[in-house]
């Protein structure tokens, strides 16, 4: 654990050295709250599910943050919910495009003790999931499909590792692989959805990190809470030394979310 706290430090102090730069303070202030917290927080475990299509997934929401489903090899493409017509019976479904997870968050006073809804992904499974209400913290669930794996190896045979003959070239292949919610060979990915950090208008997230032996690589979630756009660029979200940035959606209007993706080599954060 200590090093995914130096490493959020050491980066957050990168960012707020650019003292010229609004945005970069804001989010070296965000990366530093980060490391505070993953001290002073303990861990939500993550939840990971085995399910077949059609069938129910059983999970837990947190009552005061954001829950997290992702699928494995797969993403949401929809999701299917009944509206009560009472704002506080009602939960709130997003489906973030980029990456295909889907958000889940519960308001204020939430008294049903369980939610329930229906998700179709990319790859045409349905999948009825009904989560408990419990806890305080930001949680999340990984839905793995066995059929998927095993489609994978009849059409496609066993996975290739491609081979990359720079650190540049390396750092491109991870951040494919963090675009496409994947783990490349050699690196261990750890999800997790941090509380998060509030700073001016800006509420940033770290949501995984993928660690190798030459090169790590972070996976933030960034949204624009205030009225007026931000303009999000590879100087503002990173420090001089990555390797590679990656910034799904650079303008970030009012109420939307993006997603940045960092690769530095490991050690130099």
């Amino acid at each position: 654990m200590s090093v995914y706290i130096i490493g959020s430090a050491a980066t957050g102090a990168v960012f707020l050295s650019r003292y010229y730069c609004i945005v970069s303070r804001m989010i070296g202030v965000a990366l530093v709250a980060v490391s505070f917290f993953l001290i002073t927080s303990p861990a939500w475990a993550d939840q990971t599910v085995m399910a077949a299509d059609g069938s129910q997934v059983d999970c837990a929401a947190s009552a005061k943050d954001l829950t997290r489903i992702s699928l494995v090899e797969d993403e949401f493409a929809s999701v299917s919910k009944i509206s009560t017509g009472n704002p506080q019976d009602d939960f709130s479904v997003v489906n973030e495009p980029v990456r295909g997870d889907i958000y889940l968050s519960v308001p204020e006073g939430f008294a049903r003790p369980a939610l329930s809804f229906f998700a179709t992904s990319k790859r045409g499974y349905v999948y009825k999931i009904v989560c408990r209400i419990a806890g305080e913290q930001a949680v999340q669930l990984f839905i793995s499909n066995p059929a998927i794996a095993k489609a994978n190896v009849e059409e496609n045979g066993a996975p290739q590792a491609v081979v990359a003959t720079s650190p540049q070239e390396a750092a491109v292949v991870l951040i494919q692989a963090m675009y496409s919610n994947s783990v490349a060979d050699g690196y261990e990915m750890r999800q997790r959805t941090l509380r998060p950090v509030y700073v001016g208008n800006l509420k940033v997230q770290m949501i995984a990190e993928y660690r190798g032996s030459e090169l790590t690589g972070r996976v933030l979630r960034i949204e624009n809470r205030g009225g007026e756009a931000v303009t999000l660029t590879e100087s503002t979200v990173a420090p001089s030394s990555a390797l590679a940035v990656s910034i799904a959606e650079p303008k970030l209007e009012p109420g939307k979310v993006t997603t940045a993706y960092l690769v530095s080599q490991t050690g130099r954060q």
